[in-house]
């Protein structure tokens, strides 16, 4: 059978490694909740390979493209699949996406809020298929997100046993 991580390697993509908070740095909050059969994925920016948080730190319609953060939302999926795969060890357990909510920093006159989270929901359908993948979706466009980001994405999803 064909897994999530193994539809993500055959894309050439890879998953970076689980979120590593700078030193100091305290969150009153998990990434990643595991409630009974339902995982809550908390709002992610990007993650480098290594772990550490590194935006992108834009505002949409000024200092970044629709396209770039279509590819920032991209990597914004692959970074909540890295966490969601640390929290509950393989993604072939994840039963359906139920949600995802895209906010993206913007300026008052762009509105393509949702061609940039569809990277998110593009990676998220590409790495589990159209069942399993299948989601309900927000996108909205806002002043200002915590620490600059463009991009924050959040989700949940069911789990398998």
């Amino acid at each position: 059978m064909t897994t999530p991580e193994d539809r993500i390697a055959a894309m050439g993509l890879q998953l970076p490694d689980p979120i590593k908070l700078a030193p100091g740095m305290k969150l009153p909050f998990s990434f990643i909740n595991v409630r009974g059969n339902r995982a809550l994925i908390s709002g992610h920016p990007r993650q480098s390979a290594e772990g550490a948080i590194n935006g992108p730190f834009a505002t949409l319609g000024a200092d970044m493209t629709t396209q770039e953060g279509y590819d920032a939302a991209r990597d914004i999926a692959l970074s909540a699949l890295a966490n969601l795969k640390a929290e509950i060890g393989e993604l072939s357990r994840v039963s359906g996406w139920v949600r995802v909510f895209g906010m993206v920093a913007s300026t008052p006159q762009f509105t393509e809020q949702h061609l940039v989270v569809n990277g998110f929901s593009d990676l998220v359908l590409e790495a589990f298929g159209p069942d399993v993948g299948r989601h309900a979706r927000s996108a909205i466009g806002v002043a200002a997100l915590p620490m600059g980001f463009a991009i924050e994405v959040e989700g949940e999803v069911l789990l398998d046993g």
